[in-house]
């Protein structure tokens, strides 16, 4: 009876979390279907700040994981791409708006915390297109620990890859940037987790749940997948946000 019991208890937890294939996840405020796919936002304030995290559901057969880098593009549904979305680089209308870490010590907790704040690294570069794609851009991060932290990861597992930030400076009065109404699709294109050298590398680009999220609905049209969970879309469904 009670072995009946323990297996009934069971089969209840396995239909209530089903299995995730390896993949990618990209959510606002938390990992995966933690997290929310759309952010909106009045866009009446330069105080606070969005939180959008990347997750990863790993391949079996890992050994060491030392880092990841990390590609990520961005489409608007205006044009020209909105200068409330040019960071980092000189002269953008919003330079300092964007930071990213992998540092999840104090929180969220809803998925499992591989780097466990010895991550380094961040924002390798950010790109936004010429005239000839005046409607996208591309963010590239890395982040790595030193060899000696470096573990195998569980594939049955969703593990917090990155937190990326975006305030709100500049969004009204004096010096505001324009744009921050309009929608924007953001692609997490791939998570390359790194191994040492010899060992091998996994590529992960398919969705592990849903590999985009949203800003204020980011329907574009031709570019961007519905709002909607994209857990059985593939790789070849998002080429066309390729520069």
């Amino acid at each position: 009876m009670k072995i009946r019991l323990l297996l009934a208890a069971l089969s209840l937890v396995l239909a209530a979390s089903p299995a995730l294939g390896a993949g990618v996840n990209l959510a606002w405020n938390d990992c995966g279907q933690a997290g929310q796919v759309n952010e909106a936002f009045a866009c009446n304030t330069n105080t606070g700040a969005h939180v959008l995290v990347g997750s990863f559901v790993p391949p079996a057969g890992t050994t060491a994981i030392t880092g990841e880098e990390i590609v990520i593009r961005l489409v608007s549904a205006s044009n020209p791409y909105p200068s409330w979305w040019h960071f980092k680089n000189t002269g953008s209308c919003r330079q300092s708006s964007l930071a990213a870490n992998a540092d999840f010590i104090a929180g969220p907790y809803s998925c499992a915390d591989y780097w466990a704040g010895q991550a380094a690294g961040g924002i390798a570069s950010y790109q936004v297109f010429s005239s000839s794609i005046p409607t996208r851009a591309k963010l590239l991060m890395v982040f790595a620990v030193p060899p000696n932290l470096a573990m195998p990861v569980n594939e049955e597992l969703e593990y917090y890859a990155f937190k990326l930030s975006i305030n709100n400076a500049k969004t009204v009065g004096t010096g505001a940037c324009d744009g921050c109404l309009d929608p924007v699709c953001i692609v997490l294109n791939e998570i390359k987790l790194t191994q040492p050298v010899g060992v091998g590398n996994y590529r992960l680009q398919n969705p592990a749940y849903s590999y985009y999220a949203t800003w204020q609905g980011g329907v574009v049209s031709g570019g961007c997948p519905a709002a909607t969970p994209a857990r059985n879309r593939t790789w070849g469904a998002v080429k066309s946000l390729r520069p």
